[in-house]
């Protein structure tokens, strides 16, 4: 079966949510905390999937691989509005291009975001501009490689003086991890039920 329609069904299945911290049941996370809504598009295109290389001058998270997404603003009705605003925003993609087929369930950032990862099907063709000051590049990444769990390395590294565990599913030159590589091995997950 296609990986598209692997994709698709796999939507039907029920699915956890997830957050940076799913590695690390030791951290204590403060009671009462607020998260921020976001989202971000997971945009299938052919056999692969849009993933962005933030700008190296970012005051958070520079240099690291990301879906297109943000924050819900104010004026987005519904996290699938906020992602396919910031993807229009951060690659060019036009709206009206993209077939969304569902939402997974949400993720919660170390940052304090709630996201919601949107999945969409790009119709056709379109040249990717990476938002100058925010993306450095736009890629893309072979579906294969990012629904087969045993791509998924767990790896760890000192945090605010502990270790954290995380997921990586790098891929030739970029390092994915954190929580776009927790997003990717939820899905992956999913498919492979």
């Amino acid at each position: 079966m296609p990986e598209i329609d692997r994709l698709r069904d796999a939507l039907a299945r029920p699915g956890g949510e997830s957050s940076d911290f799913d590695l690390n049941p030791g951290i204590q996370l403060p009671p009462g905390r607020v998260l921020r809504p976001a989202a971000v598009l997971i945009a299938v295109w052919g056999d692969r999937v849009i993933l962005t290389k933030r700008s190296s001058h970012l005051k958070h998270h520079p240099g690291q691989i990301a879906f297109p997404g943000g924050k819900q603003d104010a004026g987005d009705p519904t996290p699938e509005a906020a992602a396919l605003r910031e993807a229009h925003e951060e690659i060019g993609l036009p709206p009206g291009l993209v077939e969304i087929w569902g939402r997974l369930p949400a993720h919660e950032t170390v940052t304090g975001f709630s996201v919601t990862p949107i999945l969409g099907h790009i119709r056709d063709d379109f040249a990717p501009m990476p938002e100058a000051g925010e993306v450095d590049e736009v890629f893309t990444v072979p579906l294969a490689h990012v629904l087969n769990p045993a791509r998924f390395v767990v790896e760890r590294r000192r945090w605010l003086g502990q270790w954290r565990s995380y997921y990586t599913v790098p891929y030739g030159p970029y390092y994915i991890w954190g929580a776009t590589a927790r997003i990717l091995r939820g899905l992956a997950a999913r498919v492979a039920e």
